[in-house]
């Protein structure tokens, strides 16, 4: 009889990543005092492995070493070994990642870092394989080095020596010196410029393979067109920026990293094509996608890019959201075939990466039938023998990735029928194969609720409420707003927790966590214009400022000062990737709230943080595109659009839909709606008392600097005025 086998310590933790390796036989710990004053006493170095719970070569690496026996005896025998979920802890992951990137040129998840008892990093990698493979060298072998090094006294003291000047490298460039030189306003059009240069003119995006969506980048790119709409020597420059954002939220959305029947972005291309994708969905990723959609829509008004922002929203409410309203954090890449696709006598059946997700002919023709599945299979590039063409692991033989291979006309055309016709069997067919999926073996979801992320879906959603006036997505909004407040504040102490799961919520807040959720409740606030969103925000604002601003040098560190003693030093973030630095976010907070409170605070702080991080990237400002939307925003005439009247009137509702129907640089909408009203926005904006309804109209006024227009009443008007 087979024995269960017996848990680690990681089965006390609530991280599905740690829960995933409570059983193997590494002696696994999370990272806490009972392991780090271990490896002190036993003066023994710490290996730290880093990672998330939907992370495929995270699963990789634990299927073949550490379940295997005899590499977690070479393990345990000679390290204190720590598991650390990345999306708990991004303070940890920050720190040791960059000492790999230093060591390395490169680094990814599973992150494998050795440390000195001192936490001090002195080697390490990525996804090590159990035997070695052509210039990767085998697990086993760099712990059985690593190992015989650190019990030779000379050897041992070079690795010491090696942690030490590494993590002194790593915090000078954590550092911020003072400067006083003045921004160069320069940096945005050389932003702009070098993703010229980046840009994919064939398939969109501004990197070659892996392509990912960036989305950091295309908010830039349409902050940069407004920026340049009424510079007459500018034309061109603002053209291409549209033209280069468009394409490529065009090409993913019809590329196979768009799930074309259940909506939302999957993490990235692994070709250059927008093809196949890494089939995990992260929370954070369709966040800012739907903004980047929501953005295209109002500058362009093209349907296709509402289509996509709301298909993709749909996908979260309808997959992603807790029952009281958090919203989830990830869905993994790999699932479990379908059992007819098992092979007999292999024993447990693995994982395969994009098994919910990709089909074959014979299937599409079985649920659609011979037209439906013809059609279907034009539109969507089907073939039978498999679509895929870059499969260098093999997982897709015969298999198709849905993409948009013909357009509409081009698909009418072949058939000889009319185009909404076939739009109408695209719906029937996509309705039929989404019940056929959701009968497959689902991908593993992180359950866990984050409050930064969290944050970012509270904004996304806003906007697209604000733009498209689809109430579950206001409603979604304010509920995840009101998780985070029932189950991830501390109103005593006006603090936030990072992460519930549960019913456990655990770590302190992170910089991040303040600054999505502060960006999210500014944007929930311009939706349903409820001044206790607002009101939070700035309590928010001013404890993040208590907790991470760095008065001296200016700009936000990750942690605050007590967060966590065992941290060997504080960082502070400047650069924007797969998503936006705190800091970036946070510029960008306090300026909009210094406009709705007039505390001067806000705005000296922004602008501290602006010219040290400005100063940073003067080589290459495209590494920070959100910040210079911020150093945008910091430059242009505030335009508030003040509109008197009761929220649920036609009148006022029009003038709203008026007001929200143009993309504006520096706009912002406030609802003057009863004298309660009036009086909490008018302790912040003392003007806003003398706005009122005119004759029981509702009205609008449009503001520039606090100098207001007379009242419209109309929303024509107010459409031509804002233009």
């Amino acid at each position: 009889m087979k024995h269960k086998p017996r848990p680690n310590r990681l089965i006390s933790e609530k991280s599905p990543y740690l829960l995933q390796h409570a059983y193997n036989p590494v002696d696994w710990y999370p990272w806490g005092n009972e392991a780090l004053q271990r490896s002190k006493s036993e003066s023994k170095p710490i290996l730290l492995s880093i990672g998330y719970s939907t992370c495929h070569w995270c699963h990789v690496m634990e299927e073949e070493s550490f379940m295997d026996p005899a590499i977690a005896q070479l393990m345990n025998d000679n390290f204190i070994c720590i598991k650390v979920d990345r999306e708990e802890r991004p303070d940890l992951d920050k720190i040791y990642i960059t000492a790999v990137s230093a060591l390395t040129g490169s680094a990814g998840w599973p992150l494998n870092v050795f440390l000195t008892p001192e936490q001090k990093p002195f080697f390490g990698g990525t996804y090590f394989p159990p035997a070695q493979k052509p210039g990767i060298l085998a697990w086993p072998d760099l712990l059985s080095v690593i190992s015989a090094a650190w019990q030779h006294p000379d050897k041992r003291q070079q690795l010491l020596s090696s942690g030490d000047e590494l993590t002194k490298n790593i915090a000078s460039y954590f550092s911020w010196s003072t400067t006083d030189d003045p921004i160069n306003f320069n940096l945005i059009h050389k932003a702009f410029d070098n993703f010229t240069l980046n840009y994919d003119k064939r398939a969109g995006g501004f990197s070659p393979a892996p392509k990912f969506p960036s989305p950091s980048i295309q908010n830039f790119l349409m902050v940069y067109y407004h920026f340049c709409e009424n510079k007459e020597n500018k034309a061109q420059q603002r053209d291409q920026a549209l033209m280069m954002s468009n394409f490529t939220l065009r090409a993913m959305a019809n590329g196979g990293i768009y799930d074309h029947i259940g909506g939302g972005f999957h993490r990235y291309s692994t070709d250059a094509k927008w093809h196949v994708p890494h089939f995990e969905k992260m929370l954070y990723d369709n966040a800012q996608l739907i903004d980047n959609y929501v953005d295209a829509y109002q500058i362009t008004h093209d349907s296709f890019f509402a289509d996509v922002a709301m298909e993709t929203a749909d996908y979260v409410l309808a997959d992603m959201v807790h029952s009281e309203g958090g919203f989830y954090s990830a869905e993994d890449a790999d699932s479990l075939p379908l059992s007819s696709e098992a092979h007999e006598g292999e024993g447990v059946v693995q994982k395969v990466e994009g098994a919910f997700y990709v089909w074959e002919q014979h299937e599409i023709d079985t649920v659609l039938g011979s037209r439906m599945g013809k059609i279907f299979a034009f539109r969507y590039g089907i073939k039978p023998g498999g679509n895929v063409e870059f499969d260098p692991h093999g997982d897709f033989k015969g298999k198709n990735i849905l993409f948009v291979a013909h357009s509409l006309d081009e698909t009418a055309n072949a058939f000889g029928i009319a185009k909404n016709e076939v739009e109408q069997i695209i719906t029937a067919s996509k309705l039929k194969l989404l019940n056929i999926r959701n009968q497959r073996p689902k991908p593993h979801l992180d359950d866990k609720i984050l409050t930064s992320w969290n944050g970012l879906m509270v904004s996304a959603l806003s906007r697209a409420y604000q733009v498209f006036g689809k109430e579950e997505y206001l409603q979604a909004a304010q509920k995840a707003a009101n998780f985070i407040q029932k189950y991830l504040y501390d109103p005593k102490n006006r603090l936030l927790y990072r992460r519930w799961r549960q019913g456990e919520r655990k770590i302190s807040g992170v910089a991040s966590d303040y600054a999505f959720l502060i960006q999210g409740l500014i944007d929930l606030y311009e939706a349903d214009f409820d001044p206790s969103w607002l009101e939070w925000a700035v309590v928010l604002a001013d404890r993040q400022i208590d907790l991470f601003y760095d008065a001296t040098h200016g700009g936000f560190f990750m942690t605050s000062k007590d967060h966590d003693k065992h941290l060997i030093m504080r960082v502070k973030e400047d650069l924007d990737s797969a998503l936006p630095s705190d800091n970036s976010v946070s510029v960008l907070n306090l300026l909009r709230l210094s406009r709705l409170t007039h505390v001067k605070e806000y705005a000296i702080n922004a602008e501290k943080t602006l010219a040290h991080v400005l100063s940073r990237i003067n080589a290459h400002p495209e590494s920070a595109p959100q910040m210079l939307i911020a150093y945008v925003y910091s430059q242009v005439k505030p335009i508030d659009v003040i509109i008197a009247g009761k929220k649920d009137k036609k009148d006022t509702q029009s003038l709203l839909k008026a007001a929200r129907s143009k993309s504006i640089l520096g706009k912002m909408i406030l609802l003057v709606e009863n004298e309660s009203n009036r009086s909490q926005l008018a302790e912040y904006l003392p003007f806003i008392a003398a706005i009122k309804e005119t004759d029981g109209k509702a009205s609008a006024h449009v503001c520039i600097d606090h100098t207001c227009t007379m009242p419209v009443f109309d929303p024509d008007a107010l459409i031509e005025m804002l233009n």
